[in-house]
């Protein structure tokens, strides 16, 4: 049926499935300038350090040799410097070490802001708040260098807590250069040094719940532990799975300077990663088409991680990464 407006002229109905006048691009130019002129800078910036290195890669399929041939000379080998990569046990045993941090982190690294930023969220006086989230997040602008410095101090052959326990008759510890205890020596050094500054993101998240919810809760009878658990953990949930999706897709690097650092007190067997592996593989020794195979490897793995992980949580009804309009 149509509509019959008050002049009586009847109309015809509205589509349910019709779809709005879609712009032309040069509609959508003249409309969106101005945004693209702001992002131009960072566009260029990325064209020139990221795009265009990343044309670099084609060495992880060469016989490359940057002194007398460089990338046009190099002959193709195609993907024989990945097939040496899985003969190479050190490569084995650093995805190994790698991915087994990675899980270790997650489960005793990743909860560890959320924690804190509700622990901080929970102080009512806003003076001491911004005392402790001063204090929390001040690690953050150390240098691995100075943190791994602080824990030698600490925990080391010759730091405090060995020389307390000698000064009580029992034996000192060196958990420095005990490769069976190195997962935790570093896991304990991030939680110290980046859950202050990665809480940051879950307070801000938290800012965004309605404090009305809480009232009304608090009204109907809800404890502190049910409101946190029906209202300030749904309210975290898209930050949290966010995160975890990133974390995964990054699952392959654990850092670089923080196990380079400590390679030489543990030896490689324990604090060989997939960082470190590169570096020695391929900047150390010259083969830099066996290192570019390596990074290429892990960034190729990286991807399918996070659209692994994208996938799951649009499955469970989170919006994920990224989301098909």
């Amino acid at each position: 049926m149509g509509v019959t407006t008050a002049r009586g002229t009847a109309r015809r109905p509205l589509s349910a499935t019709a779809k709005p006048h879609e712009l032309t691009w040069r509609a959508k130019l003249r409309r969106d300038w101005p945004l693209l002129v702001m992002n131009l800078p960072m566009l260029l910036l990325v064209l020139a350090f990221w795009w265009i290195p990343a044309l670099g890669n084609v060495i992880a399929f060469q016989d490359y040799n940057p002194y007398t041939d460089g990338i046009a000379g190099s002959p193709i080998i195609g993907f024989t410097n990945f097939a040496l990569l899985f003969q190479d046990p050190q490569f084995l045993r650093a995805i190994a070490n790698t991915l087994s941090i990675t899980a270790f982190q997650l489960v005793f690294y990743f909860p560890v802001p959320i924690m804190l930023a509700l622990l901080l969220n929970s102080i009512v006086s806003a003076k001491l708040r911004a005392f402790v989230q001063g204090v929390v997040y001040m690690p953050f602008f150390f240098s691995w260098v100075l943190v791994i410095a602080i824990f030698q101090q600490m925990f080391g052959g010759a730091g405090l807590l060995a020389q307390i326990l000698r000064e009580r008759g029992h034996e000192g510890v060196d958990w420095m250069t005990n490769s069976d205890t190195f997962i935790l020596l570093i896991t304990s050094q991030t939680v110290w040094k980046d859950a202050g500054w990665g809480a940051i993101i879950f307070l801000a998240a938290l800012s965004t719940i309605d404090p009305n919810l809480y009232e009304a809760a608090a009204v109907d009878g809800a404890r502190r532990w049910r409101r946190m658990w029906h209202i300030t953990l749904p309210g975290l949930r898209p930050v949290i799975v966010l995160l975890l999706i990133l974390r995964l897709g990054d699952a392959l690097n654990v850092g670089f300077e923080q196990f380079m650092l400590q390679r030489s007190a543990v030896g490689s067997q324990a604090s060989e990663v997939f960082d470190t592996f590169v570096y020695w593989s391929g900047m150390r020794t010259g083969d830099l088409g066996y290192g570019a195979a390596a990074g290429l490897f892990k960034g190729l793995v990286g991807l399918l991680l996070i659209v692994a992980a994208n996938r799951v949580a649009q499955a469970f009804g989170e919006r994920g990464v990224y989301s098909r309009s």
